[in-house]
């Protein structure tokens, strides 16, 4: 693994625009696909998982309270559409600074989880890989407790999509848009979860939506604890069902 960082007198030269987010990724290690680490830098298992939406709209009300130092129990994911996260003006890549005084509120997050799609094309696959691990890793450096994420595409996305991954930690996944609830797409989930654990060796996975699912009942075997979290969508229609 190679063990390089960035010069940041590179990134700040007067009229120069750091557009890529170099700032970033300044001291942290890259595998040799160039993709930064991104460690797990807590061992805190959260006690609920808010969406990067929710978190926003958490912050602006409190702000409007004047309540600058409010805190927040749980992590925020962003197992949620692009556009809420990755938009013209919703973009944490755009806005980062913005992002972590939004984050600081809460206790942590999962890293960012920015779609990799099997119909991208393969180099966007691997520029949002890396934006995951980059700002993964520059949100630890800033203080806030991170999990490192996982994910997956095809087959082809294996030679790097677990390079920004720490090994023998608590990692996160998200199965809501996996189409694990597919019987045809499930094979090829259930093959990059495998992949994941034979090279990452992870201890805890958490699983943002349901792990009623065989593939978890067989990581549950070999000794990894598998703590799932029920999407926003199933706590809504759960409650739906309650108020009949």
């Amino acid at each position: 693994m190679n063990n390089y960082s960035i010069n940041r007198s590179n990134v700040s030269r007067s009229g120069l625009q750091d557009i890529w987010n170099a700032f970033m990724v300044e001291g942290a290690k890259f595998s040799v696909n160039d993709i930064p680490m991104c460690p797990t830098t807590t061992s805190k298992i959260p006690s609920k998982l808010i969406s990067f939406d929710d978190a926003k709209a958490i912050h602006k009300k409190e702000m409007r309270r004047g309540n600058k130092d409010y805190k927040v129990e749980g992590f925020v994911h962003f197992f949620i559409d692009d556009q809420k996260f990755d938009g013209k003006r919703s973009s944490i890549w755009l806005y980062p600074e913005k992002t972590i005084e939004i984050l600081k509120h809460f206790s942590g997050i999962i890293a960012p989880d920015f779609s990799t799609y099997a119909d991208f094309p393969e180099p966007l696959k691997k520029w949002n890989y890396y934006r995951m691990c980059a700002f993964g890793y520059w949100a630890g450096m800033q203080g806030i407790s991170v999990i490192s994420n996982c994910r997956w595409g095809t087959e082809e996305t294996w030679s790097y999509c677990f390079d920004g991954n720490p090994s023998n930690s608590m990692l996160a996944i998200g199965v809501v848009a996996s189409g694990i609830r597919h019987l045809e797409n499930r094979p090829l989930f259930e093959q990059g979860l495998f992949k994941m654990v034979e090279q990452l060796h992870p201890h805890t996975i958490i699983v943002y939506g349901s792990a009623s699912y065989a593939c978890f009942d067989e990581l549950k075997r070999q000794g990894i604890k598998v703590v799932s979290y029920p999407s926003k969508t199933s706590l809504a229609f759960a409650e739906r069902r309650v108020n009949e």
